[in-house]
């Protein structure tokens, strides 16, 4: 495989951050065995195509007290995928950690199970999703709470790395751009005016109106 110079670059300045974190997380594996996995495969699961991310945003959209931050959301998860699945994972095209049957990382790949992703690597897909998703919760939300919010996204980074399907740049890169495009999920959904119809409208009032049809 022909590899892009962005990827060359990421392979050649990240080489020790790179292998020290992902050598850093594999200590979970000495310290707690094989236990973890099945843990970290859940956490990673939650990130796959988004599914869950999207049908928590749209729960939390169509139910009108937290409908701000379904909005807010649903609007980063939207952004972000478009940056990331749409155009940098399509030009940077960095191969997985695994793809080298000879590097450091493709042994801790198959101790892990061998877990296999059809697209890129740069940057993290489950990452971006997981923060672009958490960072409205935890700006929206009430600060004796909402950092759990983040406390998900940097699990879910961990998961990645370790079941070596990421380099931890990739998901340094994830959550920075998560974090952008939640961002502008928060200023957006906020840019909508708390009495208009989008914030105001209620289900069960449509109902009500329907059967007066």
């Amino acid at each position: 495989m022909t590899m892009t110079a962005a990827a060359a670059w990421l392979n050649t300045v990240f080489s020790v951050f790179d292998q020290s974190v992902t050598a850093a997380v594999h200590g979970i594996y000495d310290l707690c065995g094989a236990w973890m996995t099945p843990f970290m495969e859940f956490i990673s699961i939650l990130g796959k195509g988004g599914i869950f991310l999207i049908f928590l945003s749209l729960v939390l959209l169509f139910i009108r007290p937290t409908r701000r931050f379904g909005t807010a959301m649903a609007i980063g998860l939207a952004i972000g995928a478009i940056a990331v699945n749409v155009w940098l994972k399509v030009v940077i095209a960095r191969p997985r950690p695994y793809a080298d049957v000879n590097g450091f990382y493709y042994p801790l790949w198959v101790l892990l199970g061998s877990h296999v992703e059809s697209d890129f690597s740069f940057p993290s897909g489950h990452t971006n999703a997981a923060f672009a998703t958490m960072i409205p919760v935890f700006v929206l939300g009430r600060k004796n709470w909402s950092w759990l919010a983040l406390c998900f996204g940097i699990l879910m980074g961990i998961s990645r790395i370790y079941l070596v399907v990421h380099y931890p740049s990739d998901v340094l890169g994830g959550m920075i751009t998560g974090t952008i495009a939640g961002l502008i999920g928060v200023l957006i959904a906020c840019g909508i005016p708390s009495n208009s119809r989008w914030y105001s409208w209620s289900l069960s009032r449509s109902r009500v109106k329907g059967a007066h049809l």
